[in-house]
Order: C-alpha cells, then sequence, then structure tokens
C-alpha cells in the first residue's frame, strides 16, 4: 500500500504545482451530492481493505476505498453493525465517501450521527503528509477534534485515508410498529415517546401513517409493544432499508433531476412547516424531508424561523447553493480552516460551498 500512498502524493503535489484541482472520489455513489464537483478524479478504491477489527473492543479501522458491503459482512459474522445506518446507494459505497458525506440513516438520532461513530482519522493534506488524529479506542480526544470535523466535509480539507470506527451490537430483537397519524399528533407522540425509556430506533412520517422501530432486549421491546400498542409491520427490516436506501416510494417519485429534494433540520418539536407539497418526517421530527414547488428563500426562511437549516438534497437548481449560507462568523472560521488544511485550494473546490 505503501506505493499506492506514493501515487497520491505525487498527484497531490502536481496538483498543487500546477494549480489544478483534484476531485476525490470512491465508488461515485453520491456524486450529485453537494455543489457539482470540479477538478481532475482522483480514484480512491485502489486503497481498500479492513486494516484492524478486534469485535470485543467495538473499534474497526478500515481505508478509505473499502466498501461499506466488505464492512457489513465483517461485521456481521461477529453481531455486530454501523449504528448510524449510513445509505450505502446500490451497495458499492465506500468507507471514504462514508465519512466525507456524513450521511446518517433512520437510527441517527437514537445511537448518534456518522461523526459520533468516528474515533480516529488518517489524513493526506496538501504537501502529501499523513497526518493522524484520534485513534481507536472510544476515550482519545486531545484538543480540537479533527477526525469528526472531516465527517461532512465532502473532501474539502484533504484525502481522507482511513478511518477507526466505533461498531456497536446488533439489538437482540426488533418490532416496526405502525399508527394512523397526521402530521402534528405524529410529532407530539414521538417527542413524548422519546422521553420516556421507551427502546425507540427509529421513525417516520408519511402520508398519516407514523412507522417506529423498537429494538433491544427482548423484554423490553415486548414491555413498549404492550405499551404503545399498533399494528406490527411484518416487512419491517425492509421499509427501514428502503428508506436508509431512499428507495421508499416518496424518494422514487424525486427521481426526476427536475424535482427540488430538500432536507430540512430543525428542532424535533417544531410543528409541522407550512410548505405546500410533500413531506416525510424522520428522526423523531428533527428531520423533514420536503418535496414541493416552494422556492428557495422561502424555505430557508421557513427553516431558520423554526431554529433550523435546509439544504437542496437533490436536484433543482444549485445555483441556490445546495447547504443554507453561513453566517459570516461560522464563514469566517470554514475558510481559515481551509486555508490551514488545504492553502492551494486543490481539494474538492466548491463542494461544499461554491467559495470554499
Amino acid at each position: 500500500m505503501e506505493q499506492t500512498l506514493q501515487s497520491f502524493r505525487d498527484r497531490i503535489l502536481a496538483a498543487g504545482q500546477q494549480a489544478r484541482p483534484l476531485q476525490i472520489r470512491g465508488a461515485g455513489t453520491k456524486q450529485w451530492y453537494g455543489q457539482a464537483a470540479q477538478g481532475d478524479v482522483l480514484e480512491t478504491l485502489v486503497y481498500s481493505g479492513i486494516v484492524d477489527y478486534e469485535p470485543t473492543e467495538l473499534v474497526i479501522t478500515a481505508r478509505c476505498g473499502t466498501p461499506l458491503a466488505e464492512i457489513d459482512a465483517a461485521l456481521a459474522a461477529n453481531g455486530q453493525m454501523l449504528a448510524f445506518e449510513p445509505p450505502r446507494f446500490g451497495g458499492a459505497a465506500t468507507v471514504g465517501g462514508m465519512v466525507a458525506t456524513g450521511l446518517s440513516g433512520p437510527g441517527r438520532q437514537w445511537f448518534g450521527a456518522a461523526r459520533d461513530f468516528v474515533l480516529g482519522a488518517d489524513l493526506m493534506d496538501a504537501q502529501g503528509q499523513i497526518l493522524h488524529f484520534g485513534g481507536q479506542v472510544m476515550k482519545n480526544v486531545a484538543g480540537y477534534d479533527v477526525s469528526r470535523l472531516l465527517t461532512g466535509s465532502l473532501g474539502t480539507l484533504g484525502l481522507i485515508l482511513q478511518v477507526s470506527l466505533k461498531i456497536l451490537p446488533v439489538p437482540f430483537a426488533s418490532s416496526t410498529r405502525v399508527f394512523e397519524a397526521g402530521q402534528a399528533d405524529a410529532i407530539r407522540l414521538l417527542n413524548e415517546w422519546g422521553g420516556q425509556p421507551l427502546p425507540l430506533s427509529a421513525s417516520a412520517w408519511v402520508n398519516n401513517v407514523l412507522t417506529i422501530r423498537l429494538s433491544g432486549a427482548q423484554a423490553a421491546v415486548d414491555a413498549a409493544v404492550k405499551k404503545l400498542g399498533g399494528s406490527e409491520l411484518s416487512n419491517g427490516d425492509d421499509f427501514w432499508r428502503d428508506l436508509r436506501e431512499q428507495q421508499h416510494a416518496f424518494f422514487a417519485q424525486t427521481a426526476d433531476a427536475d424535482t427540488p429534494l430538500w432536507r430540512l433540520s430543525l428542532p424535533s418539536v417544531t410543528p409541522p412547516v407550512a410548505l405546500d407539497g410533500q413531506q416525510l418526517i424522520e428522526w423523531g421530527g428533527a428531520q423533514r424531508w420536503y418535496r414541493g414547488t416552494a422556492d428557495c428563500n422561502t424555505i430557508r426562511a421557513v427553516a431558520q424561523a423554526a431554529g433550523g437549516h435546509a439544504s437542496l438534497y437533490r436536484g433543482g437548481d444549485k445555483s441556490v447553493g445546495v447547504f443554507q449560507p453561513l453566517a459570516p462568523a461560522l464563514a469566517k472560521i470554514h475558510h481559515n480552516l481551509k486555508a490551514a488544511f488545504d492553502p492551494s485550494g486543490i481539494f474538492n473546490p466548491g463542494r461544499l460551498y461554491p467559495d470554499f
């Protein structure tokens, strides 16, 4: 693998000398996410493989080009999982892309986000140096937690070479329950249940149907089922997989590139947002997917008024900016970080923000 690292180093140094941007890419399963990618492609698939995995320590370390399918297989053999349920998008997604995009699935609110599971990372910077951040144990944070900063950075700070991830055991039991509920009632119920000692691990509301997942010890799941009621969804695993992979019917209707799909991150107690169109609610009310004709300014104003923000997730006109504009002070911090890690501006320029 040292030869591969040298190849990466040569490409990066040459790009800096020639002022030619690099587009870091694994399998390309999330190429549509963020602003349009620019520059010469730097493939990471050649840098693949699980570096270290000790099931009893609940930590796995893998190189950036490792397919998530390989991680899943290794973890499943030991009854373990990536609890934040990152989307696989066709099965070819890689570890590097998973961390760079920072996307989490249905279990995010209860288990934590992708960045909460990143214990350490190795990064190659614009000078071709390999920087080590964090470690391979759960209590290992000294100074600025750069390994988590890299999560969701879309490769704008450098080439993520490998990461160490916290993993969790697969729950002993699981039950998916379905309830008829309007949007306001669903939000109220989710917040009420979220404040109780219930083994909730996922939720979704769409078309006046509230679906929840209960996971944990068999006794805890049985007690929660008895308390909450609802109807059992026999194909619950398929439902949550489709939601994670955005193959649910709600997302299928957004396949047209001209149909914008927005993601709103809001306080979970936020009442139904007044936007014309269709919505799907996840994460106990904290994530609202919106598909409709409202314009960018209206959507972002609604999200900001509720104390949240809105991102143009897929489709639509990206010239409005995929991610909500940053406040001046926060934007300055982002630019300073970019200048520190990538002074030549060669790594995925413009992928987060047009001027970044």
